[in-house]
């Protein structure tokens, strides 16, 4: 029996059907894919949170800001194999995966998880930059979790104790609010925890003063200035360090900023919404150097200005500030 073989036409025609289909449909599942991690990261930012005021619960309401030197610590379970003394896997010998300060914060909390994959964001593989601190890789040698979720160490305060003498400039570095969730303004509005792309750090720089900054106890404040974050979670839109309005893919995800608040609670923040919320410099009383403008490039941001010379007195609660 004789059977129609489908012409040339209806072959073109179907297959133009299917490209149709297909460009409407992609981008769907593109966006369903982002919302998809986008909730997944909230879920993880908040289970985070909510390990925080556990051990807060156990530490008189104070924030996790420990430094010390423990063997077979690292988060990186594949290093864990070590005996004697744990000193050259924490000044840096054999680089820090046993040194527990605010490079690895997760391990203060750790305990109130049991699940380390938690502080890996589901968008994002695990960095492995290779730094002057961590030749090797930060997790291959360091089991440094980075460009993943990030603390605001200006509100927990950080302690640089386990290997400086007392005396040393930012032994001691405690936050202007005291360190406690009772010192916030607001903690329903105070940023703790944050989704970070940058590969070389896991918390947001601290800004020390001229008056603080060669004392072995500092009292520390936060980089809240606008420009700054702009550079981190925006699309560069001219030469040099010029950032526009569009935030960068590599730092958000769908345009988003995973935020943890003090009070337990995580929601995806636009990046606008996120710089909003920031003063700028000129409000903040500081100014940028060329380094600073092009976003992160050290754990610890030195303005020529005084601690009385801040203006501590506006209102962003999203950092603590308040007038």
């Amino acid at each position: 029996m004789h059977r129609k073989a489908f012409t040339l036409i209806e072959l073109l025609v179907v297959i133009a059907i299917i490209a149709i289909l297909a460009a409407i449909l992609f981008p769907v599942f593109a966006q369903a894919k982002v919302a998809a991690k986008k909730a997944a990261a909230i879920s993880n930012q908040k289970q985070i949170g909510l390990a925080v005021l556990m051990y807060m619960a156990d530490a008189d309401d104070t924030y996790p800001r420990n430094d010390d030197c423990y063997l077979n610590s690292s988060l990186n379970t594949a290093l864990n194999n070590q005996t004697g003394d744990p000193s050259p896997w924490c000044n840096g010998t054999n680089g820090y995966p046993f040194r527990m300060n605010h490079y690895s914060w997760q391990k203060w909390v750790v305990p109130y998880v049991k699940n380390i994959q938690l502080f890996e964001h589901p968008a994002r593989t695990t960095i492995n930059a290779n730094t002057f601190s961590c030749p090797q890789g930060q997790w291959t040698q360091c089991g440094q979790i980075m460009g993943s979720f990030a603390i605001n160490l200006a509100l927990t305060g950080a302690l640089n104790t386990w290997n400086r003498s007392a005396t040393a400039a930012g032994r001691l570095r405690n936050s202007w609010l005291g360190g406690r969730q009772s010192g916030l303004p607001d903690v329903s509005k105070a940023m703790l925890l944050f989704e970070m792309g940058n590969p070389e750090i896991s918390f947001a720089p601290v800004t020390v003063t001229t008056d603080q900054n060669p004392l072995s106890t500092q009292t520390v404040y936060p980089m809240a200035v606008r420009e700054f974050w702009r550079a981190n979670f925006m699309k560069a839109s001219g030469a040099g360090c010029v950032f526009g309005n569009e935030p960068d893919p590599r730092a958000t995800v769908g345009g988003n900023v995973v935020v943890g608040f003090a009070d337990g609670s995580a929601k995806a923040v636009p990046a606008g919404q996120f710089l909003a919320w920031t003063p700028t410099a000129a409000e903040f009383n500081v100014t940028l150097d060329a380094n600073t403008l092009c976003g992160i490039s050290s754990g610890t941001f030195r303005p020529s200005v005084t601690s009385s010379a801040l203006n501590l007195n506006i209102n962003y609660p999203f950092w603590g500030l308040t007038n």
